[in-house]
């Protein structure tokens, strides 16, 4: 059993199993069982029990919110719109089973066709910074294709995952097809990796970790999706809107407390706006609201444990910092929003993944210089460009090494768009109009005509 602790009181609001290998072979069974029926589910009916999961997880969603501020410390106002997305998910998945075509090839002496044909047992390992959506991310075009699915949430977060696993129950889906098996990574992650019949595993998390799935994989030839750590950049040109630019900043790095692959945690400033950018920048830092997460005001709750509360803090010498914001004392762990100062891209607060409320910040003289500063790095998850100028805007987009960016924007995530690292930051894409393709294999039946 494992007890999981409230970020925000520091006590035990639940106590959930901890799985087995046998346990998890059991589930890994039935999944596979589940997958023959699964696959043979007509698309138009997969498409409805869909849509229905989606609806009762909408009918939910209060509850699910209410679950993961006990569950993860995320705000209330992050929790609403975190279950809203997995419902989203659902939805967009819901229209692929209808849609996954195929193609006719043009070949001499016959005819050629392309199956999307389901691969089977897929394995998912949730971290515990977004609990939902990243699970949703996953099992929502993996059953849309047709597979079954076996998901192990973060130990230190399981409780909205289980529930999940619930809501398909009741929406209609069948028994076996999404299974939640809680558990530690060494176990039920692992076996994940090593089991035969998983024939593809989805892992988001910290790029060593993903590094060793990646070569557990690796001997069986099983496909993988990794989405891993990252550094972004948030570059500030002197022609932007400085005051728009400055408002926003806050909630790219300190929402969720920084533990976002996604967080802008490195800020570069033009040399000519630094001075009044960084006086704007003080103002709404200094307005971030850290508070109680259950609050409709919170914009920031605690870190999820102490011992990420005393890793994130060893990265702060406190020489280095130009300003901080506030946060509550007491239980919980809890760390103000944290801005430094570096002195070179090769401080280590600069450098590495912090996963906590901490930005660091550098100037930059032009365009080479901040591309450059920006592509510094082993990830290349997400960042933002902050201009006016739209030529600007899109030569440094093309020339900043990274998965996803915004011009103008902190925005990350839509459903219906890709998501996805490079370098470090990961291999494969979620989300879009190809997510559901990612969990298929592309059969190929060549068909003589010829007498």
């Amino acid at each position: 059993m494992h007890d999981v602790i409230s970020p925000v009181t520091e006590e035990v609001v639940a106590t959930v199993p901890s799985a087995t290998v046998e346990d998890t072979d059991a589930a890994v069974a039935r999944a596979h069982r589940a997958f023959e029926t699964w696959r043979a589910v007509s698309p138009g009916d997969r498409a409805r029990l869909l849509r229905r999961f989606a609806a009762v997880v909408d009918q939910h969603n209060e509850e699910l919110a209410q679950l993961e501020v006990r569950n993860s410390g995320h705000t209330i106002g992050n929790a609403r719109w975190e279950a809203g997305n997995v419902r989203d998910v659902l939805d967009y998945s819901a229209g692929a089973p209808e849609r996954l075509s195929g193609r006719q090839i043009p070949v001499a002496g016959g005819i050629d066709v392309t199956f999307y044909e389901p691969l089977g047992v897929v394995g998912i390992i949730v971290p515990w910074n977004f609990p939902m959506p990243i699970a949703g991310w996953g099992f929502a075009p993996a059953l849309a294709a047709g597979n079954t699915v076996v998901l192990k949430p973060a130990e230190l977060t399981p409780l909205t995952a289980i529930r999940l696993g619930e809501l398909a129950l009741e929406a209609g889906l069948p028994e076996g097809v999404l299974t939640v098996v809680p558990g530690k990574g060494s176990v039920v992650g692992e076996r994940f990796v090593t089991h035969p019949l998983v024939r593809k595993v989805c892992f988001t998390g910290s790029t060593e970790v993903g590094k060793r799935i990646m070569a557990g994989c690796a001997d069986q030839v099983k496909r993988v999706t990794l989405e891993l750590g990252g550094k972004s950049a948030n570059i500030v040109f002197a022609d932007a809107d400085l005051a728009r630019a400055a408002a926003a900043a806050p909630g790219a790095v300190f929402d969720n407390a920084g533990q976002d692959c996604c967080a802008r945690s490195r800020l570069l400033v033009q040399a000519s706006a630094y001075d009044e950018f960084m006086g704007l920048l003080e103002q709404s830092v200094k307005a971030f609201r850290c508070e109680d997460p259950a609050l409709e005001s919170a914009q920031m709750g605690p870190l999820i444990s102490a011992g990420q509360r005393a890793s994130v803090a060893s990265y702060v010498d406190d020489d280095a910092v130009l300003f901080r914001g506030t946060a509550p004392g007491g239980a919980g762990y809890w760390m103000p929003p944290t801005v430094l100062g570096a002195r070179s891209t090769e401080d280590r607060h600069w450098r590495e993944e912090i996963f906590g409320p901490v930005l660091s910040v550098l100037r930059f003289d032009d365009e080479a210089d901040a591309i450059r500063m920006a592509n510094d790095t082993e990830y290349g998850l997400s960042g933002s460009i902050w201009t006016r100028d739209l030529g600007r805007g899109i030569r440094v987009a093309r020339g900043v090494e990274s998965g996803t960016l915004s011009v103008n924007s902190n925005s990350s995530v839509r459903y219906w768009t890709p998501f996805g690292g490079v370098k470090q930051s990961g291999l494969g894409r979620e989300l879009g109009p190809d997510a559901v393709a990612a969990f298929c294999e592309v059969k190929n039946v060549y068909f003589s005509t010829e007498a």
